[in-house]
């Protein structure tokens, strides 16, 4: 069998029927996945939908240099081997369907659930965790509940004196059931469900989702309002970049840098609230468009903000790069290697600073992105040095992309479009990607013969990145952990959707 050509190939924001899936058996889609896996592909997606009255797999891997993806499934058995131990990009994944389906994946490392879920197969408060033995070794836990405002993550430390030997993490406390809300759907909820996924993400999800619905649909969107999105995807960016170098910042002491950037944080969302009226940008993408349009008015004091909030970013942020107490301590903590990186499926800004050049802005994004010109932020050494600077060089790339669009408009105003449900399609399967400030962020449908969505998945970038954490933590001191932590700064609700 020639395993090179034994998926669909497609590329992301286009809806393919079913049928013309393939279907094949569960080792021969192991091999396939693996092989391509070991080829430079990524696991993109992993996961459960009906077909033909049946459950099936569906596996999605992500080719970057074609910039399109490939699909299979198989049915879904009550076991199958688990693909884990050769390729750790499905471990969570695996868990996830042994948790919602109750299957047994034979071999799988770690097989406790990803999160509470009420009446599931498998639960988390029976979860047995890793433990190192030898007198010497101890451990201790932090979480659920943490200091200050933050979401709850549990996380277990199997640690030597102030050595930690391993970090096993557990999400899941705060399960909404979003994914199984939107069954049935689109509903008219559905898109402020999705605007909240992971709230910091408001503008990534909503692009993501309205993405897919107009690749089910066939519906256009012009210049004017792609552009309005690319705005509000690199405000976002731009908010949360400031906002976690300020935190790094602030988990080694230095306070100017961290009282600046909380400050300017808050300028960069009020930018976001000019264009729609909400600091958080809920609300600004519709089906077919935008809600909101760049009146001169708005380009203006969107201009005048930048240049204000790009001149009041400088110091602060030079300071804290430059200042040799926190260059000591950024450097060479929390490393992850490129080729640990790869492995694991890393994504988003923790892949930039372990020297993968990976951004779906360039690769899966579509026309979204086709027509403005940036760099690929990279670093090499996979440090929290290596993160904070890839921050630090995408709030200035983002700063330009803005710029860039604001100064040479496209004439006409954004597009909108009312959703006419019949013309979903049935029986058809849809993949949405869209470089989110955290990195890469997927939608998938799979609508029934009603029209209407049978099944819908999505994976926040986090969803790839805590398997990073947990391996940067290794043979780290315990009091390097919320530096760690910060420089992934990573969603527990993402993940907990």
């Amino acid at each position: 069998m020639n395993l090179q050509a034994l998926g669909l190939r497609f590329s992301p924001q286009t809806a393919v029927p079913l049928v013309r899936i393939p279907v094949v058996p569960y080792n021969v889609l192991s091999e396939r996945a693996v092989a391509a896996l070991g080829n430079g592909n990524r696991l993109i997606a992993h996961f459960v939908a009906p077909r033909e009255g049946r459950r099936h797999l569906f596996t999605v891997l992500g080719d970057e240099w074609r910039s399109e993806c490939e699909v299979l499934s198989a049915e879904l058995e009550p076991s199958h081997p688990s693909l884990t131990p050769l390729c750790a990009q499905f471990h969570l994944f695996e868990r996830e369907i042994a948790e919602d389906y109750g299957v047994s994946f034979d071999g799988i490392p770690v097989s406790a659930p990803v999160r509470f879920v009420p009446g599931a197969p498998m639960a988390i408060e029976r979860q047995d965790y890793f433990r190192v033995g030898g007198s010497d070794a101890h451990e201790f836990a932090v979480g659920p509940v943490h200091a200050g405002v933050i979401e709850p993550g549990h996380f277990r430390f199997q640690a030597h004196g102030e050595e930690i030997l391993h970090l096993e993490i557990s999400l899941g406390y705060q399960h909404r059931g979003i994914e199984r809300a939107l069954i049935g759907g689109p509903h008219p909820r559905t898109s402020a469900q999705l605007e909240t996924v992971a709230g910091d993400t408001s503008v990534g999800h909503a692009v993501c989702y309205f993405q897919l619905l107009e690749a089910l649909t066939g519906t256009q969107v012009n210049r004017t309002a792609q552009n309005i999105r690319v705005v509000g995807l690199e405000l976002e960016r731009i908010a949360n970049h400031i906002g976690d170098i300020g935190a790094l910042a602030n988990d080694v002491a230095f306070v100017p840098t961290a009282a600046y950037c909380g400050r300017l944080r808050g300028s960069a969302l009020n930018l976001t609230a000019e264009l729609c009226g909400s600091r958080f940008g809920r609300g600004l993408i519709c089906f077919g468009g935008t809600r909101f349009q760049m009146a001169a008015d708005t380009s203006e004091r969107l201009m005048t903000g930048l240049a204000l909030l790009e001149k009041e970013l400088a110091d602060p942020i030079s300071l804290l790069f430059e200042h040799p107490i926190v260059l000591s301590r950024f450097s060479g903590t929390g490393v992850v290697s490129r080729a640990i990186a790869r492995e694991l499926g890393v994504v988003g800004v923790a892949a930039r600073a372990s020297g993968l050049a990976i951004d779906s802005r360039k690769s899966f994004s579509g026309d979204l992105y086709s027509h403005i010109p940036f760099r690929i932020m990279q670093e090499h050494s996979g440090d929290v040095l290596a993160r904070a600077a890839i921050r630090r060089d995408e709030i200035h790339e983002s700063l330009g992309i803005i710029r860039s669009l604001i100064e040479h408009p496209p004439a006409g105003s954004p597009s909108r479009a009312d959703l006419a449900l019949d013309r979903i399609p049935p029986n058809h399967f849809c993949l949405s990607m869209t470089e989110g400030w955290r990195g890469e962020i997927t939608h998938v449908a799979v609508t029934g013969a009603d029209r209407r969505f049978a099944a819908y998945k999505i994976f926040d970038p986090s969803y790839h990145n805590w398997a990073a954490l947990a391996y940067a933590m290794r043979r780290e001191v315990i009091f390097e952990f919320p530096l760690c932590n910060k420089s992934f700064n990573l969603s527990y609700c993402g993940v907990d959707r």
